[in-house]
């Protein structure tokens, strides 16, 4: 009978120590943090991914493509390069409402930033090309961006000695368009901007964020921003309407062709005023927003997205929220903060 009971007194004892290591060991999805705070997360199931922290490319045709998106050479005045409209020290845009191209004629809409780019599905804001090398033909030879042609290009990059060299080096066949475009388009791919804190947040670091910008992160996928908006490049690999719940450029009137959006391309009607959803990584660097350039601040352009695609009108704590989370989204460039 003693020996029973000390039997019994023992698996006692041993439950209850098990029980109190269980019930202190955090589950799997569960982040234990300093101040005791259980903080949900599983980079697994969240619908936006960290960019890479690194790409691998061609190094010699990165820098080759650098030189030609920052030569004039390519526009008809030698006065206007891909860098006149998407600088890379204003977040890969001119910040301009209308770009401004030769002779300083203004396009229809406004430029969308070229980094990370290459995420995106297709290019343009009516994803009228299907690559980054499709889509070099439009600001080249656009009226009001660079008003060029091949032949012009191909001339004038063949009296060059330097830039034969480099050709000859890297391509076989020299100087040609589709040599032109692949060593743009790598430079144009090489321009991911990784690690900003949201991506050290879903790579683990609970402390990259506040509560705050979580708080705004719970808001936008709660909200449904996230529907849209996912992905590695936050965006740039679906097409949506401006306007699902409300008549966007019936309030904002004066309608443009532009705005007409992917209907421009396909003549579906089903595409009337559908665009490609803009990728949000680097966003506080690219006002004004929107292809037409109408939302000024960031603050303007969440609370017309969710006014006109959610049907919600947010309070100033939701907007103060979701902006604070979209402001951890800016990564880095060579190893620099953007």
């Amino acid at each position: 009978m003693k020996r029973l009971s000390l039997i019994l007194l023992i698996l006692v004892t041993a439950s209850l120590i098990f029980g109190w290591f269980w019930w202190k060991t955090p589950t799997a999805n569960v982040l234990a943090v300093p101040t005791n705070e259980r903080l949900e997360y599983d980079a697994v199931d969240e619908p936006i991914l960290p960019l890479p922290l690194t790409i691998t490319l061609n190094e010699e045709k990165v820098l080759l493509g650098e030189k030609l998106f920052e030569d004039p050479q390519l526009s008809r005045t030698n006065l206007v390069s891909c860098a006149s409209c998407h600088s890379l020290s204003t977040g890969g845009t001119d910040r301009l409402v209308h770009s401004l191209g030769v002779a300083n004629r203004a396009g229809s809409i406004n430029a969308p930033t070229v980094f990370n780019s290459g995420l995106n599905s297709k290019q343009f804001w009516d994803g009228r090309a299907e690559s980054l090398e499709a889509q070099i033909d439009g600001p080249t030879h656009a009226f009001n961006e660079m008003d060029s042609s091949w032949p012009e290009i191909l001339n004038k990059l063949n009296l060059s000695p330097e830039y034969r060299e480099a050709f000859a080096l890297l391509y076989p066949e020299g100087i040609r368009i589709d040599t032109i475009k692949d060593a743009i388009a790598t430079f144009e791919r090489s321009l991911s901007t990784p690690n900003s804190r949201f991506d050290r947040f879903l790579r683990g670091d609970v402390h990259a964020l506040s509560q705050e910008e979580r708080d705004g992160y719970r808001l936008f996928k709660d909200y449904g921003c996230s529907s849209c908006h996912q992905g590695a490049n936050v965006g740039g690999n679906m097409f949506e309407k401006f306007g699902v719940m409300g008549n966007y450029f019936g309030d904002r009137g004066k309608p443009t062709k532009a705005d007409l959006g992917r209907f421009n391309v396909t003549g579906d009607e089903a595409d009337r005023h559908v665009f490609k959803v803009p990728g949000l990584r680097n966003v506080t660097l690219t006002p004004p927003y929107f292809h037409d350039g109408s939302a000024v601040t960031l603050e303007d352009a969440v609370a017309i997205m969710a006014k006109y695609q959610l049907g919600r009108r947010l309070s100033s704590v939701e907007l103060l929220k979701i902006t604070s989370f979209l402001k951890t989204l800016s990564g880095e460039y060579k190893g620099r903060a953007l």
